[in-house]
């Protein structure tokens, strides 16, 4: 693709890149057959192309971003099945998320619009605000007709009921079992620390019990991926450079950082891309991204020990997108759950998005309502007894639409390998 920046403008490296990732592209078209936003509306400017155009145009102009722009990329889920598909290489994450921050700042939203994403902001990466956020949700559910149409999405997808706080998730050392094999860090996230302590939980005892000391580390928190996608750098930035730092003080013989979260695995992996301006972070960042590690993908590496799959159940495997088209992580969880003796069904257009993304369902309820039906429909017609995904935001997103249970991937790995039953899962009939 032809460009035409100014030499001034290709000064600030942030433009210098977009400008690399634009030229990159040839106009194939390969990537509308895979996008599910034009999948789903037929429009090209919602398709990763006429994005393309929508994002150079506005960079290389220079101005603040104008409406028609600012909707087109907010129905962008960033799911990155685009960048699977390209045969260029054009990394278009890098590209939207440069748009998304030059939106942030010369955009001024309306007032609701507004309002809501400095809400999430303000509540999601922080387990403690989050916790009342929806407790507080529960007791004004039966009013939620009456609430401004911005934030019933929020009060719909909050369960009706959360755990208390989980033990694992304070700052500690977990000891392997036997013979230490490796030694790693754990992000326990931030959302998925009250929607769901049993995934941390299994984590732990699934990794110790195959010889790995698994660190807590102190200061550890959100990955910055939720901010990150709103275009509100400084706040993603702080997030980062917190676990950058509460890593860096464990990483003596640290072999791995260990995320279970897809959607933080895709940011932690680009810290160093994140950092490469800065000298003062760079080189840490960019340690931090080299040992971030899936939990399937280390344990793929690591191999199972005493497989014995309780039941045989049939497993739909939910490939989340930012694992399988983020990190190019796609055979390891299929791969494990059929080595523990699950029966694994593939599910149909695997490669398009639930409609979760982060924050979307949020901020885009209708698309994202539509994405989940479609995924439902898909992975119920595969007849499975339960449902796995390596992300927190698709098991929320698809329990919302289906009464199948929904589990994340390493709890059946640790039920196969001595841990307890999911809780999800029904008990045995007699």
């Amino acid at each position: 693709m032809q460009t035409h920046f100014s030499l001034a403008q290709l000064a600030d490296p942030a433009v210098a890149e977009s400008e690399k990732i634009l030229r990159a592209c040839v106009h194939c078209g390969f990537c509308t057959a895979t996008c599910p936003t034009y999948v789903l509306l037929g429009d090209e400017l919602d398709s990763p192309r006429g994005r393309i155009y929508l994002i150079k145009e506005m960079l290389e102009g220079g101005g603040p971003a104008t409406a028609p722009v600012v909707k087109h990329v907010d129905r962008c889920l960033s799911c990155l099945s685009c960048m699977t598909t390209c045969p260029s290489g054009v990394h278009y994450m890098h590209l939207v998320d440069h748009a998304r921050a030059h939106i942030e700042r010369t955009y001024e939203r309306p007032p609701a619009d507004r309002a809501v994403r400095a809400l999430l902001a303000f509540l999601l990466p922080y387990p403690a605000r989050f916790r009342l956020a929806v407790i507080g949700a529960g007791l004004v559910r039966p009013l939620a007709r009456f609430l401004p149409k911005a934030l019933r999405p929020m009060v719909a997808l909050a369960p009706r009921k959360i755990p208390p706080p989980s033990a694992v998730d304070r700052p500690g050392i977990f000891p392997a079992e036997g013979s230490r094999r490796a030694r790693v860090a754990l992000l326990n996230g931030c959302a998925q620390q009250v929607l769901d302590t049993d995934i941390n939980e299994a984590t732990i005892r699934l990794l110790t019990r195959h010889g790995v000391e698994v660190v807590v580390a102190k200061g550890a928190g959100c990955c910055g991926a939720l901010t990150h996608h709103m275009g509100k750098e400084d706040a993603a930035l702080a997030s980062a450079r917190a676990n950058i730092d509460a890593w860096s003080r464990e990483a003596e013989g640290l072999d791995a950082i260990i995320v279970n979260t897809s959607g933080c695995g895709t940011t932690v992996k680009d810290y160093g891309f994140m950092f490469r301006d800065d000298p003062e972070w760079a080189g840490r960042a960019a340690a931090a991204s080299a040992l971030a590690r899936d939990v399937t993908e280390f344990m793929a590496a690591l191999g199972l020990e005493r497989p014995a799959a309780p039941e045989g159940l049939n497993v739909a495997y939910h490939s989340a997108c930012s694992l399988q088209h983020g990190q190019q992580v796609r055979a390891e969880p299929k791969a494990l759950l059929a080595a523990a003796g699950f029966a694994v069904c593939d599910v149909p257009e695997a490669h398009l998005c639930c409609g979760s993304a982060g924050t979307y369902n949020l901020l885009q309820p209708a698309i994202a309502t539509e994405l989940r039906d479609r995924k439902v429909r898909n992975i119920e017609s595969t007849g499975p007894d339960v449902i796995a995904a390596g992300n927190i935001g698709c098991m929320t997103q698809i329990s919302s639409g289906t009464d199948i249970p929904v589990v994340h991937t390493v709890e059946l790995l640790d039920w196969a390998t001595g841990g307890p039953r999911p809780s999800a899962l029904p008990l045995p009939a007699g």
